[in-house]
């Protein structure tokens, strides 16, 4: 009889339904160890069952890309021999939870998927998103939890000696309960060694590697693929601890161990930890694997097949060697002091047998558990629309002191206090770090430099989510034009809430759809990334949130960046002023923290002109023409203008625009397409924009100390820099109280 109850069946989410098709594959009842292996595999987190017929739409194959999705992480070929991996990933559950131990595995997780690979990490960025830190009634969670994120982040990365080299960080009331902590992370390699997590070679052994197996994390995965309903601190228990001293040697023993030749597949123990390592490898390969629990090393007494499988201690991997080769691989391993122990084989019967003690403690097909799970073609409606579509009336500007507002609100104001903790120059690579348009990495020894950015907006997707969507890849790769990189390849975190619920899974579709649609129209490929559902807490789910991270290549060189150097140069406005309405205006930063109101739409994209401003910049960039580039995006032209002159120099500008818009509109529109740059060859500029079909407006010149902005003759803002700097440098250390 079986001991299964309906209510132990509901605990591990998993359906009647699913249960059902969980006995029809075995031919039987499962036992205990069985239904917590299926509960992991088949969780949303794992299994993707409410998103996978979707992610089909995604463009996956490019000229650059030599692994897309499938894999720990995507691989694109960049030229000379060299290979970059890359993946972002989610770890926003447990970061609520345990803000510093779920932001810190998080990047320890990410940093696995790329040595795993074979890659040896040189970056990480991360996309965080928390509630307003000046809430008066969940102010203080968000402070506290910011503050153990961005340590947890900065603990893990820098101890392990990886730069944290950009990101975004961004402030809405709907992540109040449901903070969001994306992390990227990117290495190299050679070309010709790639490795897979594909198990082959009947007999050829299964070896355990790194550190011990213990009771956290135990059903973190399941943890993943819910809505919070109460008071998250009961969840503790499912956050993984981590050591990032550990990953290191971890880090150095894999790779090494890969130089010998005898490591056939390798795979990072992650969500769902040795149950998804054994049954991915198998299932990839098309073979089975047999282990046996009694040789797994254990740092806790006791531990049963059930803890043992569904742990997700960190800085373990698995891998298959060569059978007669498995003395070279543990020769490394007891090099670095860290355990290395057979526990098991390939076999062909593709089945996952655990065993403990010799006897069978579970026995499934591994194509069941990793590529069978349900697909769910959820019903979705149209998107859930909180904010109205009309405007509210318009009240009379104060636009020096709304300029000053902006410049000092959460999502604009610098996030120095943030990147001043993280080490971002460590194994000196990076040409240009946190703070910018994009980051630059370059690869030792090439003539080869990295450029990648990171970049969402909820507040759009809100609005409109497909469209919200296509302005996050168009702004991803603006960002790498303005540092003169051609974009490639893309990875891409999809954070929503319930998709059982139908206006939130039309939400994720259009946003894919829409993605789909600027990724093949960008020709960036998405190689791999991450969906992150039931983000929403009490039935209050958080905005839309797709993040798409670019990479781009260039050529090594001095970075170009957004500041103004020299005062006597041209500003030019590549793209032009740009058009708004009211309708359009209600997306921005200035209807947000000036108007208090959010409603309409987003701004326009036009991705056949987005694309041709693209590769002017690029073209410009390449030719040596900008002294400065920066993207306008958020809080319009009056911000970027602000950013750019906030470099070491002391260099403003005064401007001039010939517009009919409306004066709020003129300054903190956020229509896309558009790059201001400063430089001392207008006339070479404008004609690489006439080429491109683009505007190219010269708007101002460069001056010593100040900033002015005027148009039809009126003087609309203007201040001395070092005050407005102060203001936007400060802005975050007052709001956390520090």
């Amino acid at each position: 009889m079986s001991t299964l109850t309906p209510e132990l069946i509901s605990a591990h989410q998993l359906t009647e339904q699913e249960y059902q098709r969980i006995v029809s594959i075995l031919g039987r009842e499962p036992n205990y160890t069985e239904l917590g292996i299926f509960s992991v595999m088949w969780s949303e987190h794992c299994s993707y069952k409410s998103s996978r017929v979707h992610l089909k739409k995604l463009p996956t194959q490019g000229s650059h890309v030599i692994q897309g999705p499938g894999e720990n992480a995507g691989v694109i070929d960049v030229g000379g021999g060299w290979a970059v991996a890359f993946k972002i990933e989610s770890h926003n559950h447990p970061s609520f939870i345990e803000p510093f131990q779920g932001a810190a595995t998080g990047v320890g997780g990410i940093l696995r998927d790329i040595f795993t690979m074979g890659a040896r990490p040189i970056a990480v960025l991360d996309s965080l998103r928390f509630g307003p830190l000046d809430d008066p009634r969940t102010g203080a969670r968000n402070r506290r939890i910011l503050a153990g994120v961005v340590s947890g982040i900065a603990h893990y990365g820098n101890c392990f000696g990886v730069p944290t080299v950009g990101g975004e960080c961004v402030f809405e009331t709907g992540y109040s309960g449901n903070p969001l902590v994306n992390v990227l992370a990117l290495g190299v390699a050679r070309k010709d060694r790639i490795f897979y997590a594909r198990a082959a070679g009947v007999g050829n052994p299964v070896i355990y590697v790194g550190a011990k197996t213990g009771r956290d994390g135990i059903h973190g995965a399941s943890m993943a693929s819910a809505e919070f309903t109460g008071d998250a601190r009961q969840k503790r228990p499912n956050v993984q601890v981590g050591d990032p001293f550990l990953e290191k040697l971890l880090l150095e023993a894999c790779l090494e161990a890969m130089e010998t030749g005898a490591i056939v597949a390798i795979q990072d123990m992650g969500a769902a930890g040795l149950t998804c390592s054994t049954c991915e490898m198998g299932s990839r390969g098309g073979a089975g694997i047999e282990i046996d629990l009694q040789y797994v090393p254990q740092r806790e007494a006791g531990m049963t097949p059930y803890e043992i499988m569904l742990s997700e201690s960190q800085e373990r991997m698995l891998l298959v060697a060569e059978k007669g080769r498995e003395e070279e691989v543990f020769r490394v391993f007891r090099k670095w002091g860290l355990d290395a122990v057979t526990i098991g084989c390939v076999t062909a019967d593709g089945m996952l047998r655990v065993k403990n003690h010799g006897r069978v403690v579970a026995e499934i097909p591994n194509r069941a558990l990793a590529d069978e799970a349900p697909v769910y073609e959820r019903p979705y409606t149209r998107p859930l629309r909180k904010y109205p579509m009309d405007a509210p009336p318009f009240r009379s500007a104060d636009l020096e002191a709304d300029w000053k507002a902006l410049l000092a609100s959460g999502d604009v104001c610098s996030k120095r206090w943030i990147w001043e903790q993280y080490d971002y120059m460590v194994r000196t690579n990076t040409v240009a770090g946190p703070g910018g348009d994009a980051a630059v990495l370059r690869i030792k020894e090439t003539d080869i430099s990295l450029a990648v950015a990171l970049d969402g907006n909820g507040r759009y997707c809100a609005l409109a989510p497909r469209q919200g969507a296509r302005l996050a890849v168009a702004e991803c790769c603006r960002n790498l034009s303005t540092v003169g990189a051609l974009p490639v390849a893309a990875t891409n975190c999809l954070n929503f809430g319930n998709p059982e619920r139908p206006e939130i899974m039309g939400q994720l579709v259009e946003a894919i759809e829409g993605m789909a649609e600027a990724c093949r129209f960008f020709e960036t490929p998405i190689t791999g990334g991450n969906v992150s559902l039931y983000n929403e807490t009490l039935g209050e789910a958080i905005d839309p949130t797709p993040v798409v991270g670019v990479v781009g290549l260039l050529k090594t060189g001095p970075p170009l960046t957004a500041d103004f150097k020299r005062p006597g140069r041209a500003v030019i406005l590549l793209g032009g002023l740009g058009d708004c309405d009211e309708i359009q205006f209600g997306s921005t930063q200035y209807a947000k923290v000036v108007l208090g109101r959010i409603w309409g739409l987003p701004p326009a994209l036009d991705m056949d002109y987005e694309k041709r401003v693209q590769a002017a910049m690029r073209e410009i960039a390449a030719a040596g023409l900008a002294e400065s580039a920066h993207d306008v995006s958020d809080g319009g032209l009056a911000v970027a203008l602000a950013e750019s002159s906030f470099g070491p120099a002391g260099v403003g500008a005064v401007v001039e625009l010939a517009s009919g818009m409306r004066e709020e509109f003129l300054l903190f529109h956020e229509g896309p397409s558009r790059i201001l740059l400063s430089t001392e060859h207008p006339e070479a500029v404008e004609a690489i924009a006439r080429r491109h079909g683009v505007e190219a407006p010269r708007i101002g010149v460069t001056v010593e100390g100040r900033i002015r902005l005027a148009a039809r003759g009126r003087v609309l803002v203007e201040s001395a820099i070092e005050p407005l700097r102060r203001l936007w440098e400060t802005a975050l250390e007052r709001m956390l109280g520090v």
